[in-house]
């Protein structure tokens, strides 16, 4: 796949997001979806989410994060990174 169809973005969510399988959730989807990236825990209760794939796989997996069944997200702030060539894998932080 070319780095041009390619897309890195970070996401932090905010709401009931941290105990509730939030990182397990985001870890599953991303699997499924064959993107990769990181996502973590933040001290001040929000998740950090760092993927990257196809459009199409990246808004797969964050539409999946609304799914979970005890996630609810109240507000999503996100922002565009450069693509990461060396990037293999998705990991829980």
């Amino acid at each position: 796949m070319e780095n041009r169809t390619r897309i890195r973005k970070r996401y932090c969510f905010y709401g009931r997001v941290q105990g509730v399988g939030f990182r397990y959730v985001a870890y599953h989807a991303a699997m499924s979806a064959g993107a990769t990236g990181w996502v973590r825990n933040e001290y001040d209760g929000s998740v950090m989410l760092e993927i990257q794939g196809t459009p199409a796989q990246v808004d797969q997996v964050v539409c999946s994060l609304s799914n979970g069944r005890y996630i609810r997200i109240d507000r999503t702030e996100s922002c565009d990174l450069p693509y990461e060539e060396d990037e293999r894998s998705f990991r829980v932080r």
